[in-house]
């Protein structure tokens, strides 16, 4: 085992290491896919030098700037987010097994895009509905284990269980939308989005998931020192002048943000959230001081890779979601055998 001194000096290289190799696959990413474009013509676009940077080539245009420069750059950002979430409830629940979705913010949302499918919504009538409906599951929770209650005077374990059962209820209730649904025209598309997928990106629903996300990973970046102390006893946490109240209030914000943000933008999208941090966590230990930004980067370039083979792989692109949980089961049962046991 490494000690703490050892791994404080790879901790920067090792993220130096991770954001150029994410920046690469970036990159190589907008290359790839059933229409391939050369790395060439790619940097010609984007510096805007070149004659298809002037317009002349319609379908070059099309394809970077309308489809795969937004899908690339939202399942970056929805990797860090997922990751990043998984990380802070991990820490804020004292539980290696908490996820993104511990409160039931992706059933909520997946229930919203359902809702908003079967009614025939626009794209982004879905991915509004969805939004409103995971931090609805989340206004229940807190519902459930008492309005009057601050924060800090509720039990965490009350708050999983009344997660645990928020999100079975909004579940049940896409399954009833699911029974409900035109089986020929309505019920497909509402299969298909709920196993998660970039295909559907367009510059407005980056527009409109992009700001929370942000908005989330800047504030857990910010919370890093201070996600140590969620593991203290009150009172020692108090004695050092932390507000655990307010800690706690901003983790679950950020992260229903981050989760409902991306459930809505492209479905549901499982294992990011679990399996990254505890990666992060083998490698760096348990400061979150450490832990926060390597799960970022890893996140991000995890989703990059993930989507790019989804849509690469086969003429008919693959369900990010089950990349994710033909990757991360194996690895995940490889890190427990391998540390007997996680601890957070």
């Amino acid at each position: 085992m490494e000690n703490s001194g050892n791994r404080e000096k790879k901790f920067i290289p090792v993220c130096l290491s991770l954001a150029v190799i994410l920046l690469a696959g970036a990159l190589l990413a907008l290359c790839m896919g059933q229409y391939s474009i050369r790395p060439g013509t790619v940097f010609a676009v984007l510096s805007g030098n070149g004659p298809e940077a002037a317009g002349q080539n319609k379908n070059l245009y099309t394809v970077l700037y309308k489809i795969r420069i937004p899908r690339v750059l939202l399942s970056m950002l929805s990797g860090a987010g997922l990751a990043a979430a998984g990380a802070a409830f991990q820490s804020l629940f004292s539980n290696p097994l908490a996820t993104p979705d511990t409160l039931g913010v992706a059933n909520g949302a997946s229930f919203g895009a359902a809702l908003g499918i079967l009614l025939g919504f626009s794209a982004a009538g879905v991915q509004l509905t969805a939004l409103l409906c995971g931090i609805l599951a989340v206004a229940l929770v807190f519902a459930v284990t008492g309005s009057g209650r601050s924060a800090g005077k509720r039990p965490m374990i009350m708050v999983i269980l009344a997660g645990m059962v928020v999100s079975s209820l909004f579940s049940a209730m896409v399954s009833l939308i699911k029974y409900v649904a035109d089986p020929q025209d309505v019920l497909p598309v509402i299969t298909f989005w709920l196993m998660g997928s970039f295909s559907g990106v367009t510059q407005r629903s980056l527009t409109m998931g992009a700001p929370f996300i942000l908005f989330g990973l800047t504030l857990i970046f910010l919370l890093r020192h201070r996600l140590n102390a969620l593991s203290l006893p009150e009172d020692e946490a108090r004695s050092l002048g932390i507000n655990l109240n307010l800690i706690r209030g901003l983790v679950i914000l950020t992260s229903t943000a981050i989760t409902a943000s991306v459930v809505a933008s492209c479905g549901l999208i499982g294992w990011v959230g679990l399996l990254i941090p505890h990666i992060s966590r083998m490698a760096f230990g348990n400061n979150n001081a450490r832990v926060v930004p390597s799960t970022i980067l890893s996140g991000a370039l995890f989703m990059l890779i993930t989507d790019t083979a989804a849509r690469c792989a086969t003429a008919a692109e693959i369900p990010v979601s089950i990349l994710t949980a033909v990757i991360g089961a194996p690895v995940f049962i490889l890190l427990l055998r391998r540390t007997g046991g996680f601890r957070v």
